[in-house]
């Protein structure tokens, strides 16, 4: 930790503010924060030196940059918190139940994981023991016992383990890494786990208000199916008990949004068996699904693309090329080719058919389109849009809702240009993005997801690639914290980085949607290539891009983020007309008529009930007018209009009401 010297002389530390203390070999951050005031030891928790996330306590090696990390650096502070809750809950379970082995715990998003093997003599961990073990995780948070690391030799290690019964570590001891160092930390003197840190300097670091054991599920050891089934306990874990409530409060706000939830009562959509990961849309869900579709042509058509259709199934030889095959082949729905059988007179599968796919991305289709006939620089940029259909064969614990299906459709578009087009493509759907997003009333950050370690292409390329798609978003102006920018290393696809749009909803949730890559695999792989000005041949460029992502999963966010009170335009019933007596029957048919004469989505509710009692049902339907008349309104050519959300109604004539309509049911985009 830190550049070595070649000397016994002190090390020099230097700060933030780059002031530089000179530390003598043995000392760590929390004796440079000892040095500067007893109460920054005090709130030191971490410590980053030269940018790496340490314990507090490690000894420096050499001359080093050090930030103190305190719970003002929240990121770092929630990592770590997280990190020992998941720490503490095994050594809780362990404590109130002998026998149980203890694997993995990592830190989540909101909280934390552990995954344990109860004791032979005993099933499953359940629910109803959680308390049970809040309580004692409390209790060692609240001993304060010291978090120390050490590090052992592998033969003793694994001894250890197997000592212990711990089968499960003793197995991970074995198969880490020759040459990797193997640390444990202990909590107090009589509990260790094998991990390598960092963590914070005792359990009493911890707030014992600020966690909550939500539940417990099965999972498989190394997450394989074939291995032992363990019980996964999940928690949430934050830096004080303000923060937990916060979370909580949303989470039972984002129950309440549960698109599930709301598409069944609002009968939008259902799912079964017969259709595993595919969706049965129903009128009112399809209604959704169909403004949603016109509002992207809309907005592909303006903006130069080229609406194709490719066919669902592929010769896995295409697949093969492209390198999906290799990628993505377990994921994909796979079907022998028939080949005639002249004996039987009839097809038959042969062992010698060729394979076949249901394709799982447009991508190579649109390169073949591509191929079609001679492309000169002069046709370039070539847009291709496409509302295809995709199937992927998700595991059936991994779908959920709209937001993972095996059956989906994307809004996919790829971008043939020259590599001087690049920059001005990128910065034109950065703009189209931010209208789209906008329109749906989202806010969002742009990430630029770097090489991962397996890929395709040269790092030239990459470099190349990397570089344009990070000067695009710098000269459009958006490589700011307002737009929560940042790069993620090793998180581009195989075959390009990308750009990604993080949006968030109207409970603060982020949801990673959109997207740009800008890929030069491809193009190589499956031989597009144009005449350039030289009248040489050229690889063009292929930026993958799209905005909704998929429209099953955009409509389940849709749902969330209104709670199932969508604007007008895409509502599937923009109005009702219900009748406070019979009498007024023919009034609401004149009414309804003329109101669907000017293209809004009306129906008529004339039964025989009483007015509060529709009322209800269509609030509980989420239809945003109700246009209700008796003999007076008939009288008078005017509607009673009760809003969804508001209290009380307005008195309008039929011309008003019809204005009024005409321009909440106008899609954004259309309005002037």
């Amino acid at each position: 930790m830190g550049r070595p010297m070649s000397s016994n002389s002190p090390f020099n530390i230097t700060l933030p503010d780059g002031s530089v203390r000179e530390m003598p070999h043995g000392a760590s951050p929390m004796d440079v924060a000892a040095a500067i005031s007893p109460g920054l030891a005090k709130a030191v928790i971490a410590a980053r030196v030269d940018g790496e996330l340490v314990d507090a306590t490690m000894a420096f090696t050499g001359d080093a940059a050090l930030h103190l990390v305190t719970a003002r650096d929240e990121a770092d502070a929630l990592e770590l918190a997280r990190h020992d809750f998941a720490h503490v809950l095994a050594e809780a379970v362990q404590q109130i139940f002998p026998g149980t082995q203890i694997t993995f715990g990592p830190a989540t998003d909101d909280g934390f994981y552990y995954d344990v093997m109860p004791p032979a003599s005993r099933g499953a961990f359940t629910e109803d023991e959680l308390p049970a073990i809040e309580d004692a995780m409390r209790a060692i948070i609240r001993a304060d016992k010291p978090l120390r690391r050490e590090v052992w030799s592998r033969a003793d290690l694994i001894q250890r383990w197997r000592e212990a019964g711990e089968n499960f570590k003793a197995e991970w001891a074995a198969e880490l890494p020759q040459g990797e160092e193997l640390s444990v930390y202990w909590s107090g003197d009589d509990w260790m786990d094998m991990c390598r840190g960092p963590h914070l300097p005792s359990t009493g670091r911890l707030d014992p208000a600020a966690f909550k054991l939500m539940r417990v599920a099965g999972a498989y050891w190394r997450g394989d199916q074939k291995n032992a089934q363990l019980t996964r306990i999940y928690g949430t874990g934050w830096l004080n008990k303000k923060q937990l409530d916060a979370h909580l409060l949303r989470l039972e706000e984002a129950a309440k949004r549960d698109h599930r939830k709301l598409g069944q009562e609002m009968d939008l959509f259902h799912l079964q068996q017969e259709a595993h990961g595919s969706v049965f849309w129903h009128p009112h869900g399809f209604r959704i699904w169909r403004e949603l579709e016109a509002y992207m042509r809309r907005a592909i058509d303006a903006s130069g693309y080229d609406e194709v259709k490719t066919p669902q199934v592929m010769d896995a030889r295409q697949w093969e090329q492209s390198g999906h095959w290799g990628k993505y082949r377990e994921n994909m729905f796979v079907i022998p080719d028939e080949v005639p059988n002249v004996e039987d007179e009839g097809p038959v599968v042969s062992g010698d058919a060729d394979w076949m796919a249901l394709k799982p991305m447009n991508c190579p289709a649109h390169v073949l389109i591509f191929r079609q006939g001679i492309k000169s620089y002069r046709d370039l940029p070539l847009r291709l849009f496409e509302h295809g259909c995709c199937h992927r064969n998700e595991p059936h614990g991994a779908l959920h809702g709209l937001m993972r299906v095996r059956q989906f459709t994307q809004d996919d578009a790829h971008i043939f240009c020259r590599e001087d087009q690049i920059i001005r493509e990128v910065q034109d759907f950065c703009a189209l993005a931010d209208r789209i997003y906008k329109d749906f009333g989202f806010t969002y950050a742009i990430k630029l997801a770097l090489r991962p370690d397996k890929r395709f292409g040269s790092d030239a390329d990459w470099d190349k690639a990397e570089n344009e798609l990070r000067n695009a978003v710098v000269q459009a102006g958006l490589a700011t914290a307002e737009y929560g920018w940042a790069e993620l290393p090793g998180e581009g696809a195989f075959y390009a980085p990308k750009l990604e749009w993080h949006l968030t909803d109207a409970i603060g949730r982020t949801w990673q949607v959109g997207t740009i890559q800008s890929d030069r695999v491809l193009p190589e792989r499956l031989d597009a290539s144009y005449i350039g000005e030289d009248g040489a041949r050229h690889r063009p460029i292929m930026l993958h891009r799209a905005i909704f992502g998929s429209y099953e999963r955009f409509l389940g966010i849709l749902i969330e983020h209104y709670a199932g009170r969508f604007p007008v335009w895409l509502t599937p019933v923009q109005a009702v007309v219900a009748t406070i007596v019979s009498d007024a029957d023919a009034y609401a048919g004149q009414v309804a008529a003329e109101l669907a004469a000017a293209g809004i989505r009306v129906e008529t509710d004339l039964r025989n009930e009483k007015i509060n009692y529709k009322v209800r049902e269509h609030s509980l339907a989420k239809v945003p007018h109700l246009l209700v008349v008796g003999a007076r309104e008939a009288a008078e050519g005017k509607v009673a209009i009760r809003t969804l959300g508001q209290d009380g109604q307005r008195i309008m004539t039929i011309a008003e009401a019809l204005a009024m309509l005409r321009a909440e049911a106008t899609p954004p985009d259309l309005r002037g």
